[in-house]
């Protein structure tokens, strides 16, 4: 499949798709500039369902930053976000509950792919739009790195798994997390959401579980708000490495994070984050128009 040649298919009346993901971490890729589709959060979960549709952990959509309405702007922007510029290519990301996100790093770097090799871009380095804010991008033959902004601690809070209560670092990357070292990832039973302070977190959280193998070499697992345990989670990474650095008195370090997908790496500096890591493509393809008119009309769930 020529990915460049379907750059332009979202323009038709046909609804195309890009299946990819990052340490498999893995999304629905929907090309939409002028925000066409009417991507209720139905459609979302039907597009994610692996069983009856795709299959994913979100949904990504390639919209002009314009036709959206909620995206941080110069007015409202809050010191810790970059504004998004009307032109700008905004990714659009829903969790595979239907839920909007505001920010998803593995996500980024498929969609940054997704921009370089169909040409949507020119060269290596450019900037996409997120809810989160602006975030600077490059794209490599040996990885895509994104800027993440600065993460920020905000506190501590617990999470519950099974009977057992653990503390944990709650860390701002432009979404929630809550970060708790455990002596060891592999055998935590993380199919019940953990629990956590609804009033610490009203919108919900992501909760990663890390073990500290080295300064600069940790392994996580993540629970993600809206999803369910995920392969991978590029915001929680970022946290993980935060809250690690945290807890010994850093705000600067690295490290490489190794989740159940693979592996990304981590640097943190007073200037922010950038996650570093694979974006893969698997397949590409059309939506049947059938099925997608009959989630508006709430029969093909």
């Amino acid at each position: 499949m020529d990915v460049r040649a379907r750059a332009n298919l979202g323009l038709v009346s046909s609804i195309p798709f890009i299946k990819g993901h990052g340490t498999e971490n893995d999304f629905v890729l929907l090309p939409d500039p002028d925000a066409s589709l009417d991507l209720t959060p139905a459609r979302v979960r039907a597009l994610c369902d692996r069983r009856a549709g795709i299959g994913a952990d979100g949904v990504l959509r390639v919209v002009r930053a314009k036709a959206i309405e909620d995206r941080p702007s110069s007015v409202d922007t809050v010191d810790t976000v970059d504004p998004v510029d009307d032109d700008r290519w905004f990714m659009d990301y829903r969790n595979a509950d239907g839920s909007v996100a505001e920010m998803c790093g593995n996500g980024a770097r498929l969609f940054a792919r997704y921009l370089h090799d169909t040409g949507l871009v020119s060269g290596a380095e450019f900037t996409i739009g997120t809810r989160g804010g602006a975030k600077a991008v490059h794209v490599a033959d040996d990885g895509i790195s994104v800027a993440m902004g600065v993460p920020r601690v905000v506190g501590t809070s617990t999470a519950t798994l099974g009977t057992a209560t653990l503390p944990g670092t709650a860390v701002d990357v432009g979404n929630p997390h809550l970060v708790c070292e455990v002596d060891q990832v592999l055998g935590l039973d993380l199919t019940t959401p953990p629990g956590y302070d609804a009033t610490v977190f009203p919108d919900g959280v992501n909760v990663e579980f890390v073990e500290v193998e080295t300064t600069d070499r940790l392994r996580m697992r993540v629970h993600e708000r809206g999803v369910g345990e995920t392969r991978s989670c590029g915001t929680g990474t970022v946290a993980t490495v935060a809250a690690v650095l945290h807890a010994r008195g850093a705000t600067a370090g690295a490290a490489t994070v190794f989740v159940p997908g693979g592996r990304v790496r981590v640097v943190i500096t007073e200037d922010g984050a950038t996650l570093t890591g694979p974006a893969v493509f698997v397949a590409a393809g059309e939506l049947d128009e059938t099925w997608w008119q009959a989630l508006d009309q709430g029969i093909a769930e």
